[in-house]
């Protein structure tokens, strides 16, 4: 079938597949505003969303916004973010991006997509997250597990992550984006992970799957 659909078609098909299993998209990392959100999405790069979902209470508890975040040490930013992995790094950057916005931004964290690309430790992906669940601005967070079942959905040819986020942004409505990212999350830790994955099992893999899937 995947081969006779367009890629088009293959889209259409698949979000409506995901509109009825995920008709409610919550965001999966707890929060409260914009800054503890972009926080939450730097901690979560290389770990999961559960044990972020752990740090942040503790953190938060002795900063939760970025004028008393500056006034911490980053050794002791370090000490709570530790389990997340990266510390050395987050709890620097951390610590950075809050001078930052105290500094230019009275702070607070902007609706400003270019901005917030230039704080330390917020890459494009961070940045889009911010964008599409903070402020509800169209983006296309691209992590590389929406990476990899855009190219398992053959919705994209999987080159790199900015390949596949300019393929999705063709294929789904400007309006969808927000709500279809976190559709893709919840979809491909139910049914589709990167191991023990059977595509004949999958909702989607078994119909629109790149024919590679299926081979022993």
């Amino acid at each position: 079938m995947s081969q006779r659909l367009s890629r088009q078609a293959k889209a259409d098909a698949i979000a409506e597949t995901l509109e009825q299993l995920y008709p409610e998209t919550p965001i999966p990392l707890d929060h409260q505003d914009p800054y503890t959100l972009l926080v939450a999405v730097l901690l979560s790069a290389q770990c999961t969303d559960e044990r972020v979902n752990k740090v942040t209470p503790a953190l938060f508890a002795l900063a939760d916004n970025p004028h008393d975040m500056a006034q911490q040490s980053v050794e002791d930013i370090k000490a709570i973010i530790r389990p997340c992995g990266l510390s050395p790094r987050k709890s620097q950057a951390i610590y950075e991006l809050s001078h930052i916005l105290v500094e230019k931004c009275q702070g607070e964290v902007p609706a400003d997509m270019d901005f917030l690309e230039t704080l330390p430790g917020v890459g494009h992906k961070t940045a889009s997250v911010v964008m599409s669940q903070a402020f509800g601005i169209p983006a296309f967070p691209v992590d590389t597990h929406i990476h990899r079942l855009a190219y398992r959905w053959t919705l994209s040819t999987g080159k790199n992550v900015e390949k596949t986020e300019a393929d999705l942004k063709r294929l789904f409505p400007r309006e969808s984006w927000n709500k279809l990212h976190l559709q893709i999350i919840f979809f491909g830790r139910e049914y589709c992970p990167a191991r023990g994955h059977n595509p004949q099992l999958c909702p989607i893999c078994s119909l629109y799957g790149r024919k590679s899937l299926f081979k022993n």
